[in-house]
């Protein structure tokens, strides 16, 4: 679910507020950009494989990081967070299920496209699929952190996201034939 994605983006977020408020909101921007990018491949090529990089996403949040610490600049900063979110996001697409309309079903294990080693990494179902009781608990736990440092457009933005989240959840399996149609 990309609301939980965003969520632990921000709570990512949440150290560079308390500790550096000047930069907090750039952190928080950088996050919601990294936490929702690799998403976009559901727009513009195969899902978990165009934008989605498993490796090479952490990989390139550690030198972003160290630029933010050696010249902290709100650029610098937005790059790093929006840099780790989106490695985040790519590397804990495992943790979930394999792309498919009901994942509960577990008809295809493709989790996310390594681009490193050329294949795709198998789900692990540590959280059975989006809008899973387990997802919406990981999005809230990871929430609430920033819910409490921020305010304003990021508690607000965060808030909503949550709400749409647990109307989401409840109603994910009576969706699958909507986004049948869709598709």
């Amino acid at each position: 679910m990309v609301v939980t994605h965003v969520a632990v983006a921000l709570a990512f977020a949440v150290p560079v507020a308390l500790a550096a408020p000047q930069f907090a909101t750039p952190a928080a921007v950088g996050a919601i950009v990294g936490g929702v990018f690799p998403d976009l491949d559901l727009l513009v090529g195969e899902h978990r494989r165009t934008l989605h990089f498993p490796v090479f996403g952490p990989v390139l949040a550690v030198p972003g990081v160290v630029l933010a610490f050696l010249v902290p600049t709100p650029l610098t900063v937005a790059l790093a967070l929006a840099l780790v979110g989106g490695g985040l996001h790519s590397a804990s697409d495992v943790l979930g299920a394999g792309e498919e309309l009901r994942p509960w079903e577990r008809t295809n294990t493709n989790a996310v496209y390594d681009h490193v080693s050329g294949r795709w990494w198998q789900a692990r179902y540590v959280f059975p699929y989006d809008g899973s009781p387990q997802d919406l608990g990981l999005a809230v736990v990871a929430g609430v952190p920033v819910l409490l440092v921020y305010d304003g457009p990021v508690r607000w933005g965060l808030g909503a996201a949550l709400g749409v989240a647990v109307v989401y959840a409840v109603l994910r399996r009576r969706l699958v034939p909507y986004f049948e149609r869709i598709l």
